[in-house]
């Protein structure tokens, strides 16, 4: 029961988190996005962060088929209402999301940091899903979820029958984050700073079950990474130095640390 609210949950956080990364998905020097593709402003909760990332302006224009395009219109020059005007996917990233809070769910069992893990979740596929597109973490997301998670697992901490460590986790975020910011120092083009600063937050919540995971999530997103540039390299797709989002493989050695931490706690 515990793993199918989990998994409930995680589907509804899901569902808010296409809009939020179509937003954030600029570059560097780029306002965040307020508009749909064909210019409609984007409303809703909190000032259009939260919703939907159908367009209901944009369904609400009729298309006038061309020949051939609509069955039984051979025609053409019928006009319709597209069904949906969707300018993100919105499907695969609530999937992923549920699937993460469930499996978290099932490792930790009814402790309290499960509750931080949960609210953790949507906020690291998010920050996946933002730099596998431009391949750039946001402070917005970076520095405010490393303060949140400080805060939150020192609650937990305080909490009976909690699993981990509050000292351990502050200094396993400033120990991973420290060998994220020394990669960056030595090679610059090769490490950007944002995983330096992702790098605390999955630092601090490895570091909650202690050193030994500290250290195989953070060689499990090394590994994941490595993997994934060889593999381009072996299609003919990338070159040596060709530039991959590396949060996504972070995130993902993160996750299978935790779940290793938790499973033996």
């Amino acid at each position: 029961m515990l793993t199918v609210l989990a998994a409930l949950w995680g589907a509804a956080a899901g569902l808010l988190v296409p809009r939020a990364a179509y937003r954030f998905s600029v570059e560097p020097e780029d306002p965040w996005r307020d508009a749909c593709p064909e210019g409609h402003a984007l409303t809703g909760a909190a000032r259009g962060w939260l919703g939907s990332t159908r367009c209901a302006p944009c369904a609400a224009v009729p298309v006038t088929t061309t020949p051939g395009d609509a069955p039984g219109d051979p025609d053409g020059g019928t006009d319709r209402t597209p069904p949906a005007a969707r300018y993100a996917p919105g499907v695969l990233v609530p999937v992923v999301t549920a699937l993460s809070c469930a499996v978290l769910a099932a490792a930790t069992g009814l402790r309290p940091e499960l509750a931080v893990w949960l609210l953790l979740a949507p906020v690291a596929v998010l920050l996946a899903t933002v730099d596998r597109r431009v391949h750039r973490l946001p402070d917005r997301l970076t520095l405010p979820a490393a303060g949140a998670l400080a805060v939150l697992l020192g609650a937990a901490a305080l909490l009976p029958e909690h699993a981990g460590s509050w000292l351990s986790a502050l200094l396993g975020g400033a120990a991973l984050g420290g060998f994220y910011f020394l990669l960056f120092v030595i090679n610059p083009n090769g490490m950007g700073f944002g995983d330096v600063k992702l790098a605390l937050s999955l630092g601090m919540a490895l570091g909650w079950y202690g050193w030994a995971v500290v250290f195989a999530g953070g060689f499990a997103g090394f590994l994941l990474g490595a993997a994934y540039g060889f593999g381009l390299m072996v299609l003919k797709r990338a070159g040596r130095k060709t530039g991959i989002p590396f949060g996504p493989f972070m995130i993902t050695g993160a996750l299978l640390g935790m779940l290793l931490g938790a499973l033996a706690a």
